[in-house]
């Protein structure tokens, strides 16, 4: 199944921490802050564990955590609506 895995994580370090686990596990950035992948169950697991450590942690005031995976269908994914163009990396940096 494919997942979309959007975050907003306030702390730049945390912040690049989890743009480079997704990254490792094969999910393609699509947003700055929005991963997109094809993950077997096994595969989604490894994930959510990665991504609960990575966010452990005292939080400082104000600070911003938050990560939501959610799931699609080839045929959701396929029906997505793009608007505007892919950045010099080739990848999309508007989706939906």
């Amino acid at each position: 199944m494919i997942y979309l895995v959007i975050y907003d994580i306030s702390d730049d370090s945390l912040r690049l921490k989890v743009s480079k686990f997704l990254k490792s596990k094969g999910l393609r950035r699509v947003q700055w802050s929005a991963f997109v992948g094809d993950l077997t169950t096994s595969q989604l697991r490894d994930v959510e564990s990665g991504l609960t450590l990575i966010m452990k942690g005292k939080m400082k005031e104000g600070e911003r955590r938050n990560v939501q995976i959610y799931p699609l269908t080839e045929r959701q994914f396929q029906q997505r609506i793009v608007i505007g163009v892919l950045d010099e990396r080739g990848e999309e940096n508007v989706l939906m």
